[in-house]
């Protein structure tokens, strides 16, 4: 049966002398993975189209459970050149794709994410050094994938904390946190820049002022909370 839909490609694979498996991210099947023959040969009908990050219009041919289904068509609707061909622009990306494929399940319809990330793909393509693009991502992706670590009040009584504790993925006040140690302890603006992210369009986030310290406050406690769930380290954070 053969299908069309649209997608973001997250990473390739090389298979074989001239094969590649090729991972998008749609919004009609989620996270999928295909087959692409010889698309490392010169004269391969797929040109440019696989590019880690080029938005593409694609078909492929498979039963609807097939692991593996082949791609068969695939043309360029944006190439998203310009993020790709910076080192810093590209290696953000590639923290944000590696998040993606921690928390988004293979042939999941989730279009919720797909828009997620082609938002922020073409903010980065006009401003790749937009501060809070990384961590706005990292915020939503995890609201969507119902991972969000609550950093605005207790987890169990809903009063105010100023602690985050890792094994709890929340904030909790004095009184609930009675016996545990814990993982952070969180400034007053943090909670509020929290909350700000959530609710803010990608492309405003530049009216957002927060200091460099609070940012940076922010982002330590959702990497540590990712490597929790995860128990895994980034590798682009790394590199």
């Amino acid at each position: 049966m053969l299908h069309r839909t649209e997608g973001i490609v997250l990473k390739t694979f090389p298979y074989g002398e001239a094969d590649l498996i090729v991972t998008y991210l749609t919004g009609e099947y989620g996270v999928l993975r295909t087959y692409a023959k010889s698309p490392r040969k010169i004269k391969s009908r797929f040109g440019s189209s696989l590019e880690p990050l080029t938005h593409a219009r694609i078909a492929f041919w498979g039963k609807e459970d097939a692991a593996l289904p082949r791609l068969t068509q695939s043309d360029i609707i944006h190439p998203f050149h310009t993020v790709r061909s910076s080192l810093k622009c590209f290696l953000r990306a590639s923290e944000m794709i590696e998040l993606t494929l921690h928390f988004v399940p293979e042939r999941d319809a989730n279009t919720r994410v797909y828009t997620l990330l082609m938002e922020t793909l073409r903010v980065m393509e006009g401003d790749c050094e937009a501060r809070l693009l990384p961590v706005y991502y990292k915020l939503k992706l995890l609201e969507i994938a119902g991972y969000l670590p609550r950093l605005h009040s207790c987890g169990r009584c809903g009063r105010k904390g100023d602690a985050f504790y890792l094994s709890h993925g929340t904030v909790l006040c004095e009184g609930c946190a009675a016996g545990y140690e814990s993982s952070f302890g969180l400034s007053a603006g943090v909670s509020s820049l929290y909350a700000s992210l959530l609710g803010w369009n990608p492309a405003k986030l530049e009216r957002l002022k927060p200091s460099e310290s609070l940012i940076a406050e922010l982002l330590t406690v959702l990497d540590e909370h990712v490597r929790y769930i995860t128990e895994k380290n980034p590798k682009a954070a790394a590199f």
